[in-house]
């Protein structure tokens, strides 16, 4: 299998599809998952004529599971160490939830200033800031996010289950047609990953303030949420996160939930790809 190693000696699993003369296109996935959870979009642009790229965030599915650097700045750090052995240039960077986090610090710290991004995408993302604070009153409180910890620490086998088969996809509203294969899908690719990384990895996607790389980032950046997130919720992401961009458009979904990469992909992706080429 492919891998990049960082340098902190740390080995990075990726896929790299497509003709190397096309423009990149480098997927960011969500926590606790995997660069599998991009498979609608890495197929579709694939067959658009792009140049597809996905690695597996530290700790996550097939990448090795370290006990330390389960922070935004190492998963940036991380993503560019990819896009470097690639070479990657002019590539549009997609993230979804916490990869929408790593995006952002990416291309505030990594991408744009080594001239390597065209244009962005924070699909369900988590910054500026889940977590309230002072400076964020809006923001969900901590004992949530303890939650999610405790849950992780104690059975996190019966907890992925219950995210995925409840609000990760809205198949908890009334009237949702429930789909076995996603739920089945998204805790394989979570079991894959190391409880360490998942266990940090929340106070990653939670904790960490990006208004600085929100405002930082310049190329083109499109801002994609459903209105029923009920895992990021969209008045303390999406509608927060366009206002501090100086290039930012946003375009928000009634009724989608946090996964609509999946179960809405045959919406979002011709948004996706108009974005990409106009």
């Amino acid at each position: 299998m492919p891998f990049v190693t960082t340098k902190d000696g740390v080995e990075i699993f990726y896929k790299d599809w497509g003709s190397k003369s096309a423009q990149p296109i480098m997927f960011h996935h969500g926590w606790p998952l995997s660069s599998d959870d991009w498979d609608a979009q890495i197929l579709f642009f694939l067959q658009h004529g792009y140049r597809v790229v996905a690695h597996d965030r530290r700790g996550h599915g097939r990448s090795a599971q370290v006990d330390s650097g389960h922070d935004m700045d190492h998963y940036a750090a991380d993503a560019f160490a990819v896009t470097e052995a690639l070479d990657l240039r002019n590539a549009v960077h997609i993230g979804h939830s916490t990869g929408g986090g790593e995006v952002a610090r990416y291309v505030a710290r990594h991408g744009e200033p080594a001239g390597r991004v065209a244009k962005a995408v924070l699909v369900s993302a988590v910054p500026p800031l889940m977590v309230k604070t002072e400076a964020n009153p809006e923001g969900l409180p901590i004992e949530v996010f303890d939650g999610f910890r405790a849950a992780t620490a104690a059975n996190r086998a019966q907890f992925f289950l219950d995210v995925a088969s409840g609000p990760f996809y809205g198949f908890n509203r009334d009237g949702a047609t429930v789909q076995q294969g996603v739920i089945q899908n998204w805790w394989r690719q979570g079991m894959m990953g190391s409880t360490k990384a998942h266990y940090d990895g929340i106070a990653a996607f939670s904790e960490t303030d990006q208004t600085d790389d929100l405002k930082a980032i310049t190329v083109p950046t499109l801002v994609l949420h459903g209105d029923d997130d009920q895992i990021v919720p969209i008045a303390d992401s999406a509608l927060k996160s366009v206002e501090l961009l100086t290039n930012g458009t946003l375009k928000t979904y009634p009724g989608f939930p946090h996964g609509m990469l999946t179960t809405h992909h045959d919406v979002i992706n011709p948004d996706l790809l108009a974005f990409v080429k106009g």
